[in-house]
């Protein structure tokens, strides 16, 4: 039969299956090979092409009735079916058409479904930088972010702090590795020739930052300790306690969970951390005491409940400015991260013992790969590294 708009207005619905479900109905099209009209259960009428692409059957959608005429559906169905005669793959095409003109934001978007895996805290410092340091861009396709764009935003961001536009940039750098690779033209073949953050490195142009090194001092841990005691929050006082006592970073002692501790074996878990490997710790005698008698008050899943809508600690900077001022020590709380591996590598607790404490993971260092560490031979090591600081909390006016 050939389609026309008499046949189009008087076909009949489909009727739905005996199970309810959703029915479809093909009329195909005599003087044109390939070309149809669909009529689902809904009422729905499409005009498709169905034609053999690379080996494989492929249905186009032209559109719906109403939005193309009878006419113009039969001009569009002999375009594409002489495309498709000459070797062109209208999908990829079409494809290819999209990824030309890919958003920013789509391009973000897409990063993070690929990246599944990614911490909540890299999550967070991403859409930090997308909605505030580009959001001006959010809307321009990816293949108009030009090399001096990039330069010129660099060196915007730079002016008002080095560390905030290298890491912005780092940010803006993943996005466009992730769509080199992600977007291709009909012949298969990268869309995105070239990354317009590699403009900063060929010219040597990032700002040279220097890693924090500040720790507390030996001759300070009293002082900190007295001036933490002074808090009024007993939450964030212990919550600064267990990141000095076992040297994890401030996300993952904040979402601790109660049923990560496991006090039969004396050990805690971080499932989930930076580099993604699931982190446990003994227990030395002090972090027991603190966590038994948190556990005996406890008031959620969380070892430090607070009544954010995550139902855990966020960081908390108003406590930490307080200690600061009472103890007369600055630190960050990165800080106490540092000084549990300082105190560790004076002690000379052994390297493997100190990674596996620490959870650094070294990709080049084959021989960590082979060796496998019982958590109870970590047991005297923390053990080791509670003392050290116990006694020195402890003792008032105690120099080394």
């Amino acid at each position: 039969m050939r389609i026309t708009k008499k046949l189009v207005d008087t076909v009949s619905t489909p009727e739905r299956t005996a199970s309810g479900g959703k029915a479809q109905k093909f009329y195909r099209d005599s003087q044109i090979p390939g070309f149809a009209l669909r009529v689902t259960s809904s009422g729905v009428k499409s005009f498709i092409v169905e034609k053999r692409i690379n080996g494989k059957v492929k249905r186009i959608t032209l559109g719906r009735y109403g939005n193309l005429t009878t006419e113009q559906a039969r001009i569009e169905a002999k375009k594409l079916t002489g495309e498709i005669a000459t070797g062109i793959d209208p999908l990829a095409e079409k494809r290819a058409k999209e990824a030309k003109s890919v958003t920013l934001l789509q391009a973000f978007d897409d990063y993070f479904l690929a990246r599944n895996t990614l911490s909540e805290s890299t999550i967070k410092d991403y859409k930090r930088s997308i909605n505030g340091y580009f959001v001006d861009w959010q809307n321009k396709a990816l293949l108009d972010i030009s090399k001096d764009m990039v330069e010129k935003r660099y060196r915007s961001l730079g002016k008002k702090s080095a560390s905030r536009a290298n890491n912005s940039m780092r940010v803006l750098r993943a996005i466009f590795n992730h769509a080199m690779k992600k977007y291709d033209d009909a012949k298969g073949n990268r869309i995105i020739m070239f990354n317009p953050v590699d403009r900063i490195s060929d010219t040597r142009a990032w700002f040279p930052v220097k890693r924090r090194q500040t720790f507390i001092k030996n001759h300070q841990l009293a002082d900190w300790y007295k001036g933490t005691l002074n808090l009024n929050a007993e939450t964030t006082r212990d919550y600064l306690h267990l990141v000095l006592f076992t040297g994890l970073r401030k996300s993952e002692a904040a979402g601790l969970r109660w049923d990560a501790v496991d006090f039969n074996d004396k050990t805690l878990t971080i499932n989930e951390t930076k580099n993604h490997e699931i982190h446990t710790l003994p227990l030395s005698d002090y972090l027991e005491e603190l966590l038994r008698k948190r556990f005996e008050n406890k008031t959620n899943d969380y070892v430090f409940p607070s009544n954010s809508k995550e139902g855990h600690l966020k960081e908390p900077k108003t406590a930490v400015k307080r200690v600061c001022d009472l103890s007369g020590v600055t630190f960050a709380l990165h800080d106490l991260r540092r000084t549990f591996i300082t105190i560790a590598e004076s002690l000379d607790i052994p390297a493997y013992a100190l990674k596996r404490l620490m959870n650094h993971k070294d990709p080049n260092d084959v021989t960590a790969g082979y060796i496998i560490s019982d958590i109870n031979r970590l047991r005297e090591p923390m053990q080791k590294i509670t003392d050290f600081i116990y006694k020195h909390i402890t003792e008032e006016n105690n120099v080394n």
